[in-house]
């Protein structure tokens, strides 16, 4: 490895991207159970960018109530095992790897540790380190989607903010199960999301989603802009809403209680819960080619705070990449 030293994207209080800087460090040590990987590609994404400014607060019951408890950012990366600890069965150095943990990882770094009983698996051969790391965040949170409603062939749902790393994931995951998908987004991925296998597509910049004529078993908000009340008149009698933020005041959540125990149309919360399971189905998809990450932009590592910046600005394509070795 060379030198012990690293360059990490780092902050000891929570804040905005600016409060980010590029700090050297020295490369951690493995313990026993750990294994350290040479961090090749991590994204920015929105679960980034909550662990970054704490906010919602809820996420300092995660995170760390005051300050973060990990002072260097990232929740997924790919990258090649450079050491292993002595009672580490699971990895051998040079495998190609990646993970992510919606705490966070410390993976905006050249170099990280990990336990090897983490979420974290083997990187399908077709992939790039690229293509891999953008393959986790957005794709961990569609397929808590999909999985709470188990979408059956014919179901017809519509996706607004099909554009996004959660919507492009949510897209191809829908139509995977072969439902009939209307897709909601902006006018210059209207071609992306046909290409994704959207059946209808909706530009929202030229026609309001929530004034289609269309009934569906399932809306899924991938970007949290709407709510229950907005588009209850496009679900069918038994439909389920479903988004990815709690929605003002905390709604969603409240919601999926209340209409849980009542008959009709339903709000469901998709706490996401087992990554392992999550990684399982998306490298799944991959070998099968039924899944493709969206990648936007790609900055290096120097650049984190411009792509913090534009992550958080909620107009992103896909994924946006960090570039690290």
């Amino acid at each position: 490895m060379g030198s012990n030293k690293m360059k990490a994207a780092y902050r000891k209080k929570y804040g905005p991207p600016d409060s980010l800087k590029i700090k050297e460090l020295e490369i951690p040590k493995v313990k026993e159970n750990e294994i350290l990987i040479k961090v090749h590609a991590a994204t920015v994404n929105r679960t980034d960018c909550a662990v970054l400014s704490g906010s919602p607060y809820i996420m300092r019951l995660f995170t760390g109530l005051l300050k973060p408890k990990l002072p260097i950012t990232g929740t997924d990366f790919a990258g090649k095992v450079e050491a292993i600890g002595n009672k580490v069965s699971s990895f051998k150095v040079d495998n190609r790897v990646f993970g992510f943990n919606d705490t966070g990882l410390a993976s905006h770094a050249q170099y990280m540790t990990i336990s090897e009983d983490k979420d974290i698996s083997l990187i399908p051969e077709k992939l790039s380190y690229e293509e891999a790391a953008a393959s986790l965040e957005g794709a961990h949170y569609a397929y808590n989607f999909i999985k709470k409603v188990k979408v059956k062939k014919g179901d017809k749902i519509l996706i607004n903010g099909a554009t996004g790393a959660i919507g492009s994931a949510l897209l191809q995951f829908s139509k995977y199960y072969g439902a009939y998908v209307t897709a909601v987004g902006n006018s210059k991925n209207i071609k992306l999301m046909k290409s994704l296998g959207a059946d209808n597509v909706i530009d929202y910049q030229t026609e309001a989603f929530t004034e289609d004529n269309q009934k569906y078993k399932y809306i899924f908000d991938a970007v949290g802009k709407s709510s229950f009340a907005k588009c209850k008149n496009l679900l069918e009698t038994d439909g389920v809403y479903i988004s990815s933020e709690l929605g003002r005041l905390g709604e969603n959540f409240l919601l999926a209680l209340i209409t849980k125990i009542s008959s009709g149309k339903k709000v469901i919360f998709p706490v996401p819960t087992d990554i392992k399971a999550s990684i399982d189905f998306i490298k799944k998809l991959i070998e099968e080619d039924k899944f493709k990450a969206v990648i936007d932009r790609k900055y290096l590592l120097e650049e984190i705070s411009e792509a913090f910046n534009y992550t958080a600005g909620g107009q992103k394509t896909g994924n946006v990449l960090l570039k690290i070795n």
